[in-house]
C-alpha cells in the first residue's frame, strides 16, 4: 500500500491559498479515480482506492501544517507504511508558479509541514514539489502563503494539479523521470 500526502491547513478560509496546493492535488488525484470520500481518521481526512492496480491511501492533515507529522505517523504507524511508500506532496516557494520537481530525502527547505514530517518519521519519502513563487520582501512570506492565488496562478495551478494526478501511477512505480518527462509533455499540449 501507498500513501499520498497533500499537504494543506483544514478550513474554508485556507482552501485556495497558495499553502494548500498539497490539498488542491489531493482533490484532485481522489476525484480522478473515483476513490472513496474522504472521511475522518487519524487526524485527517483519508481516502483510500487503487490507481493503476496498486492500492493507495491520500491523506490530508487537518492538524494545520506544523503539525503535519502527527497525521502521517498516525497513518502509518497504522497500516505499516514505510517512508519509502510515502508520496508527499507540497508547495514549495523556491519554484516559479507551477513548476513541478520530484525528489526524494532531503531536507525540508523552511517547509514547517516538511520539517514536522520529517521530525515524526525521518525523510525517506518522495516530495512532490509544486511552486508557488516567492514574494520581494522576506517579511512577507507568511502572508504571501496564506493569500489566494491570482486567477491566472489558479488556472496553472489546476493545470499542474492535474497532470499530477495523470501521471500518478509513474510516481506509485518510482518512475520519477518517465513522471517529469511526461509532466513536461503534457503542459506543452494544454
Amino acid at each position: 500500500m501507498k500513501l499520498v500526502v497533500g499537504l494543506g491547513n483544514p478550513g474554508a478560509s485556507y482552501a485556495h491559498t497558495r499553502h494548500n496546493v498539497g490539498f488542491m492535488a489531493a482533490d484532485t488525484l481522489v476525484r480522478r479515480y473515483c476513490l472513496s470520500p474522504f472521511r475522518s481518521r487519524f487526524k485527517g481526512q483519508v481516502s483510500e482506492g487503487t490507481v493503476a492496480g496498486e492500492k493507495i491511501l491520500v491523506l490530508k492533515p487537518e492538524t494545520f501544517m506544523n503539525l503535519s507529522g502527527e497525521s502521517v505517523l498516525a497513518t502509518c504507524s497504522f497500516f505499516k507504511i514505510a517512508p519509502k511508500d510515502i508520496i508527499v506532496i507540497h508547495d514549495d516557494l523556491d519554484l516559479m508558479p507551477g513548476a513541478l520537481r520530484v525528489k526524494t530525502g532531503g531536507g525540508a527547505g523552511g517547509h514547517n509541514g516538511l520539517k514536522s514530517i520529517d521530525a515524526h518519521i525521518g525523510n525517506n519519502y518522495m516530495r512532490v514539489r509544486i511552486g508557488i513563487g516567492r514574494p520581494d520582501d522576506k517579511s512577507k512570506v507568511a502572508d504571501y502563503v496564506l493569500s489566494p492565488f491570482s486567477a491566472a496562478e489558479a488556472t496553472e495551478i489546476d493545470s499542474v494539479t492535474d497532470i499530477v494526478a495523470q501521471h500518478m501511477d509513474l510516481l506509485l512505480k518510482g518512475d520519477t523521470g518517465r513522471f517529469l518527462n511526461e509532466a513536461a509533455i503534457s503542459r506543452k499540449g494544454k
